[in-house]
């Protein structure tokens, strides 16, 4: 099979000791080898969000993609509480439609896809309405938009809310700080900046939070955040069987960003989107949204307007690059590009390279006639001041040249 350079925000290409950690030997999940297996996992995961109190928190892992996590979360923690969603994508979005089947009292304050929030609105609208629970997403990948913690959490504690956050694509590449922006509970997935495989997601919480679940009504059988944290506390195993190659995978995953060092790792996906950026800007290209704006991971582009997307896309791929269209209202307007899992500075500049040749390749041709060389004056005066393309003047041959 043919490799490819997975220019996108999930699922990415992982390193060569994850590949080999998900053909380890057969182990049972009701046996002390997974046991210790998920105490690795769930010990690493609260490195990987710098828990400081790490005696006051928990990380249960999901069977399942990042969604699943989100649903867990939103399907165990309302109960009859009044919750609010910020949205301004995507992702947004997906969190209001998850909320709305499992708790009634959801309530959705949508800025549109792409556009910053506007904190003076959050803030006035906690003031006027009784709102319990505030949740968003902090990597709004449908548009590449960073969105802030800070000021997202200072405003729910002010109020009284619980936070509740999406770090499905920021959680290895941005800083999660759950204690410093009082987060109660956050999600994310091995497949994205962590740089493992698809299929695993994870909830993180503190103890206290986690405990109150008990007494809230169960919504959902296997996605019961509850359950799994008994399951975890209690005998250090999962509700249900879970994917374990995936877990041994993601354990190495999570060696090689604690053995780079979180700074380092945050560093490194910071330059690679420097680098990114200033080449696109090199090509023409614009952006989106603000630069100050932008997460680290993604960087989100205007298609030209000579451009078909689906080709622009099939040609790259014949380059062995593989690159995101836009989603919903941006779909044919924008690609996307990541700069995520093990894409080396080399392959970034090459996929630069390769860009700029499929760019040029759609721009129209220009033919230039080849003249012979006994034209009289003023007929080559004629053609001169002809710009509108081969000048055809009778009794003069004029012979299609080469391509400029």
């Amino acid at each position: 099979m043919k490799k490819y350079l997975l220019f996108t925000p999930g699922p990415v290409n992982v390193a060569e000791n994850v590949r080999m950690a998900i053909c380890k030997e057969d182990i049972c999940h009701r046996e002390i080898d997974f046991d210790h297996l998920l105490q690795s996992v769930e010990n690493k995961l609260l490195k990987i969000f710098q828990i400081r109190n790490m005696a006051n928190y928990r990380a249960v892992v999901i069977t399942g993609s990042g969604t699943a996590a989100n649903e867990s979360i939103l399907s165990s923690v309302v109960g009859d509480k009044n919750i609010l969603i910020l949205s301004n994508g995507e992702f947004g979005e997906r969190l209001y439609n998850i909320s709305k089947v499992h708790n009634k009292n959801t309530f959705l304050l949508n800025f549109g896809w792409g556009v910053a929030l506007n904190f003076s609105e959050i803030k006035a609208y906690l003031k006027e309405h009784k709102i319990d629970i505030v949740a968003m997403v902090h990597h709004e990948t449908s548009s590449g938009m960073l969105n802030s913690l800070e000021k997202v959490g200072a405003l729910s504690k002010a109020n009284g809310s619980m936070f509740i956050v999406d770090c499905v694509s920021s959680a290895g590449a941005e800083v999660v700080d759950m204690e410093k922006h009082h987060i109660a509970f956050c999600s994310s997935s091995s497949s994205k900046a962590i740089g493992s495989y698809p299929g695993l997601s994870f909830v993180l919480g503190a103890k206290e939070e986690f405990e109150k679940l008990k007494f809230l009504p169960i919504n959902s059988t296997y996605l019961n955040l509850y359950k799994f944290y008994h399951f975890i506390k209690t005998i250090s195993q999962t509700p249900n069987t879970p994917a374990i190659p995936l877990f041994f995978a993601l354990e190495q995953g999570l060696v090689n960003i604690l053995n780079r060092g979180i700074s380092n790792r945050h560093a490194d996906i910071r330059d690679k989107a420097h680098l990114l950026r200033q080449g696109m800007l090199s090509s023409g290209l614009k952006f989106l949204i603000p630069q100050k704006d932008m997460c680290s991971v993604l960087t989100t582009v205007h298609m030209p307007s000579n451009i078909d997307i689906d080709a622009f896309r099939h040609k790259l791929r014949e380059k062995s690059i593989i690159i995101y269209e836009g989603k919903g209202s941006f779909k044919g307007k924008v690609f996307q590009v990541a700069n995520i899992g093990e894409l080396s500075f080399t392959d970034i500049k090459y996929f630069l390279t390769s860009l700029a040749e499929v760019i040029q390749s759609f721009r129209p041709i220009k033919l230039r006639p080849t003249i012979p060389a006994n034209t009289p004056s003023l007929v080559l005066s004629h053609i001169k001041n002809n710009l509108t393309g081969i000048p055809v003047i009778p009794g003069v041959p004029v012979i299609p040249g080469e391509i400029v």
